[in-house]
């Protein structure tokens, strides 16, 4: 458990609420260590799942209820340093959220801070044991603190971006012209946890494009089963985990032999990269300064439509975390934010290019945490 940042938290609490529930998510790994395991795309659902996450007070250890399944069969039972109350598969998960409540000794009002991440099924069966209660956000009072990285955050964090590394340097190995799209993701995902990750901190997604092979968005039945021949641009997008820190990295593989217009959309992109690393400048930028920095490198190369997204987002142990690195997003850098510098060219018809790395901010600019593979990388 991270007693300072708990401790932190509970000293938050105690100016805005009497009370907080924080369900199994990063906001509770964040505070207490309790671990998120990989997620399913279908639902799964224990008796009185609901109630899962853990009851923290200001003056108050966590109190972390779970059902029997969760606690047994998730290997949470084993987890020290935290009060936890098993739910039988028979019992009535109110009756102990009740008790534990009683515990609190709350005014006949209280103010309740509930995480972003706890389901609709939890509060509406919460309200009724707390019917004069005042609902904040949690997840807005711990962001704070989320948002600057210490140096021991970071450094979890450079590993694992050095795990990603290594798994996109044995899936380079596995490369041939002909691959599917398909063949690369699940190369790329089993290196991910060859060396060392959990698994993708998001689903690992492949750009494709040339002259005879259009950009598909979002069509994966249909995007994964194409086969790579020459001449294509290959645009990597994937992250490892590591002890619960997410990354995300991108790098661009071309199939043959590039072309002058190939090579030139790159180079205007790493271009880009360098110019948003620079302007992220702790105690001087914005994080909409260092969007336009990056995003003015593109558009004077009459690439600007190509340029589909913001420049980047916050990252930590979430892959997205606010705040971003985009128009109209005026936050000002503070030394230990920690953002991706993420441009691109993505073209339809043509070709595309892409960059990816974590980056720190830093008082003379961005400090990046990967560093591997600068130059266009070939496959002929």
């Amino acid at each position: 458990m991270s007693s300072d940042r708990l401790q932190q938290f509970q000293q938050l609490l105690g100016d805005k609420a009497d009370l907080a529930f924080i369900p199994i998510s990063s906001d509770l790994q964040y505070l207490t260590g309790v671990p998120r395991d990989f997620p399913n795309y279908g639902h799964t659902i224990h008796p009185g799942d609901w109630l899962e996450g853990a009851w923290i007070s200001p003056h108050h250890a966590p109190v972390l209820p779970l059902p029997r399944m969760t606690a047994e069969f998730g290997g949470l039972s084993r987890l020290e340093g935290i009060d936890i109350r098993v739910l039988g598969d028979w019992d009535l998960p109110s009756e102990m959220v009740k008790r534990i409540l009683d515990g609190f000794d709350l005014p006949e009002n209280p103010r309740v801070a509930i995480s972003d991440f706890a389901r609709a099924e939890t509060v509406s069966h919460l309200q009724p044991l707390l019917p004069g209660a005042t609902w904040l956000s949690a997840t807005a009072l711990l962001r704070p603190m989320r948002v600057i990285k210490s140096q021991a955050d970071i450094n979890l964090m450079i590993e694992a971006g050095r795990i990603t590394e290594a798994a996109f340097a044995d899936t380079l190995k596995a490369l041939r012209h002909g691959m599917t799209e398909l063949e690369i993701v699940e190369e790329v995902n089993y290196q991910l946890r060859k060396h060392g990750s959990l698994g993708q901190s998001f689903t690992t997604s492949l750009y494709n494009s040339g002259p005879d092979h259009p950009l598909l968005f979002g069509a994966r039945m249909e995007s994964w089963h194409r086969k790579l021949e020459p001449p294509v641009s290959i645009l990597f997008d994937f992250g490892g985990i590591y002890q619960g820190w997410c990354y995300d990295f991108g790098r661009t593989v071309f199939f043959g032999e590039p072309d002058e217009e190939a090579q030139r959309v790159y180079d205007v992109m790493m271009a880009s990269q360098a110019a948003g690393i620079a302007a992220l400048k702790a105690g001087e930028g914005t994080t909409t300064a260092t969007d336009a920095a990056a995003r003015k490198v593109i558009e004077e190369a009459g690439y600007g439509e190509a340029f589909r997204h913001r420049l980047g987002h916050g990252i930590g142990m979430d892959v997205h975390e606010p705040p971003f690195l985009t128009k109209g997003d005026e936050t000002p850098l503070e030394e230990g934010m920690c953002f991706t510098i993420e441009p691109s060219i993505m073209q339809i018809n043509s070709y595309s290019s892409r960059v990816e790395d974590v980056v720190v901010a830093r008082p003379g600019g961005g400090e990046k945490l990967t560093n591997g593979w600068q130059e266009l990388i070939v496959v002929d």
